[in-house]
């Protein structure tokens, strides 16, 4: 049975961030808020949370994860910038964009892209993320709440841990926020390409 922590979205509160930190580092898999709706998210180096995110979302092995990112120090220990992608990201973070890099060593080989050696970072700007991010002390591996056969994501809190509560470990209150997802920018060339409009406002990137 997962637990559920009803969390402040502007002030979260420091006990239990740290008991959902000890959830995540422990092998959890939660559900968590962000500034486009709810997601899921595990530890970094932890193959079998990773899997149980493929099983809950039915995902195969070229599914693209998200490292969410608590700033762009975090980013580029991550992915590979140059000065221009790095001012690119400045301004445009924290906010709803995923953005598609080239992959340094620090990624797991099972989380790229199996051909492009690609990886996706974001920086959300949601409190209750940042203050995860902030106790964990690195990325989580993230992707978003659409289960099988759904188009959008789930909402609800309360329905989700009715619906996931075998599957995941914890679930967030953070109150509503959404149900569209991120706007993804490819920046692996020198033009970037808009691969999908979101929250964030595309016009920057078509």
């Amino acid at each position: 049975m997962s637990q559920l922590f009803s969390i402040h979205p502007d002030n979260p509160q420091n006990r239990l961030i740290k008991q959902a930190v000890e959830i995540i580092k422990s092998g959890g898999v939660v559900v968590y808020p962000t500034d486009c709706a709810y997601a899921l998210g595990c530890h970094l180096g932890d193959k079998s949370a990773v899997d149980r995110i493929r099983r809950i979302r039915q995902l195969d092995d070229k599914h693209n994860f998200t490292l969410v990112c608590r700033d762009l120090s975090d980013v580029s220990t991550y992915a590979k910038l140059d000065n221009s992608t790095y001012r690119l990201l400045k301004a445009h973070t924290p906010g709803a964009y995923t953005f598609i890099l080239r992959a340094t060593g620090e990624v797991p080989r099972r989380l790229l892209h199996p051909k492009r050696r690609t990886i996706g970072l974001r920086i959300p700007n949601d409190s209750i993320t940042l203050a995860l991010l902030d106790e964990l002390g690195e990325p989580l591996i993230s992707t978003s709440l659409i289960l099988p056969g759904e188009e959008y994501p789930l909402t609800e809190p309360y329905d989700i841990r009715e619906t996931l509560q075998h599957s995941v470990d914890l679930v967030i209150d953070g109150g509503y926020c959404g149900m569209e997802e991120t706007t993804v920018v490819d920046l692996t060339d020198e033009v970037p390409v808009l691969v999908r409009a979101g929250v964030g406002d595309p016009s920057h990137f078509e």
